[in-house]
């Protein structure tokens, strides 16, 4: 068998094995589907190796649901005894989409305005102030006397900020605060990076480290574990294009570029691995074509791509 050949005959193997396992996440099999993918997995060890890539991948293997596991268990033994219930395999279906990061339940309990994949929104607050969100994000307002306090508790949000020198503006994000008093910034969270850009004048940034002023026209950043660090120079205009339906992206790590895109496209779209997520992108791509820049990217970068309809997209080499 030449290189070539082995390597479509992988290839060939994990997309067989990811639709297994999308079968199963998707609900309990028949006993006669279970044979099938007991015998599948019997016939060769390259087939239950690839199946436990894919598992890896979605994080399905130690961080997936109960239940999910033991379907895969259940089609291992020697004979299946009965069928996942329907409410199980729904119950499993939600738990691993909140594995995969999809937004928390809290969130939904805790937010009073949020918005939905492709969504945007500005909201008007009681103090003349407005905070424009960008899609998939989540806010809590804590207004009242002299308290002017919001909570990014995911996402992106650009803040006007109506003067005010009696009551600080206040923005929660990652066990930070964000202070101002009449300025115009842009906070964008996740687990791993929060960045802070001020478009208007300046604002302070706490609990983060020491103390930082941003001026206009400079970022900072801070994530779990890493203090904020002192302000470097960027582009507003870009850093908000999200605004005005554009995303600038130089010289950024592929992961972080399928994130964002991930705001606006109501598939999942994975990348198979660490070198090439750190793969770098630069380019200007349209927030309502999110897989029409998926597909830019995969052709500049020479990556490869199995779909499962527009849902589920892998990215590899």
């Amino acid at each position: 068998m030449t290189e070539g050949t082995a390597d479509r005959d992988d290839a060939e193997r994990f997309d067989l094995a990811a639709q297994w396992w999308v079968r199963l996440d998707a609900g309990a099999l028949t006993a006669s589907e279970l044979r099938a993918f007991r015998a599948w997995l019997a016939s060769d060890e390259r087939n239950e190796a690839a199946f436990e890539e894919a598992c890896d991948l979605w994080g399905a293997w130690e961080r997936a649901p109960k239940a999910l596991a033991s379907a895969y268990v259940a089609a291992s033994a020697p004979a299946p005894r009965r069928r996942w219930p329907p409410v199980a395999a729904a119950l499993a279906s939600t738990c691993l989409a909140l594995a995969l990061g999809q937004e928390p339940l809290r969130l939904l309990w805790r937010a009073d305005f949020r918005t939905a994949t492709g969504e945007l929104r500005t909201v008007a607050l009681p103090d003349g102030s407005h905070v424009h969100m960008n899609a998939d994000t989540a806010l809590e307002l804590d207004y009242g006397g002299d308290r002017r306090r919001v909570a990014l508790l995911s996402g992106e949000a650009w803040f006007e900020v109506e003067a005010d020198p009696t009551r600080p503006f206040v923005v929660e994000a990652a066990g930070a605060e964000i202070v101002a008093r009449g300025t115009a910034f842009d906070v964008a969270t996740d687990k791993t990076r929060t960045e802070v850009t001020v478009t208007e004048h300046a604002v302070e940034v706490t609990g983060a480290g020491a103390p930082l002023r941003v001026e206009v026209g400079r970022q900072t950043a801070f994530g779990p574990g890493l203090a904020a660090v002192e302000p470097y120079e960027v582009d507003p205009e870009r850093v908000t294009a999200w605004r005005r339906g554009r995303l600038y992206f130089k010289d950024k790590p592929l992961g972080d570029v399928v994130a964002a895109l991930g705001r606006y496209h109501s598939g999942l779209v994975l990348v198979v691995s660490r070198a090439i997520k750190d793969r770098r992108v630069t380019g200007v791509f349209h927030t309502d074509q999110p897989l029409e820049a998926l597909r830019a990217i995969e052709k500049s970068l020479g990556l490869k791509s199995t779909r499962f309809g527009d849902y589920l997209i892998l990215l590899h080499s």
